[in-house]
């Protein structure tokens, strides 16, 4: 049945995809995920990152995928779709750079030897450890797949990174840049009080 999908056009495609056809959404994705990964790598040093990016072109593709204009190719708009995603999390590491160079300057402690220490806690740890067990598990339980597992090993069984990509066979950069998105999606949750 998938044979016959991937002798469609894109229009076709699209249209049943737009229906909520799972298999047209595969084919679409198998068929342009390669030149979506490389447009998005010239922006990153990290898979982890590349991943993220890629991950969520898809979903934003195929959750306006009945806005775009079957009389046009799906590539470009890929292509369009993941070079905004790509500079929005640019942006998002960024702010995070900034925010967590902001923090230390306020949190760094002068030692007894005159050098300055800083402390190891950075604003999403701070809120995050303001919630309650219970609680805590709620908000996990809203993230996507994607940091969730991650998440549960980081938070809740409080094993290193190192184990956590053994644990999950992901690559290590990868686990930290789920942690860290994990992180900010959990803090944010818990600023607006999220929880469905």
């Amino acid at each position: 049945m998938k044979g016959e999908y991937r002798e469609m056009p894109d229009a076709m495609l699209v249209s049943l995809a737009a229906e909520g056809d799972q298999t047209a959404c595969r084919v679409i994705y198998e068929k342009y995920v390669k030149a979506v990964r490389s447009r998005v790598s010239a922006y990153f040093q990290w898979q982890a990152d590349v991943d993220d990016v890629v991950s969520e072109t898809f979903q934003k593709f195929f959750s306006r995928i009945e806005m775009f204009d079957r009389e046009r190719e799906i590539l470009p708009w890929l292509c369009t779709i993941a070079g905004r995603t790509a500079l929005d999390h640019i942006d998002a590491i960024k702010r995070e750079n900034v925010k967590m160079e902001q923090y230390k300057i306020k949190h760094t402690d002068p030692s007894e030897d005159g050098s300055d220490l800083i402390t190891d806690v950075n604003p999403e740890d701070e809120i995050i450890s303001g919630e309650d067990h219970d609680r805590l598990m709620e908000y996990i339980d809203e993230l996507s797949s994607l940091y969730k597992d991650v998440m549960i090993k980081y938070m809740i069984e409080e094993l290193e990174y190192e184990e956590i990509s053994r644990d999950l066979g992901l690559p290590l950069n990868t686990v930290r840049t789920r942690i860290r998105r994990g992180k900010e999606k959990l803090s944010e949750m818990m600023l607006r009080g999220e929880i469905q």
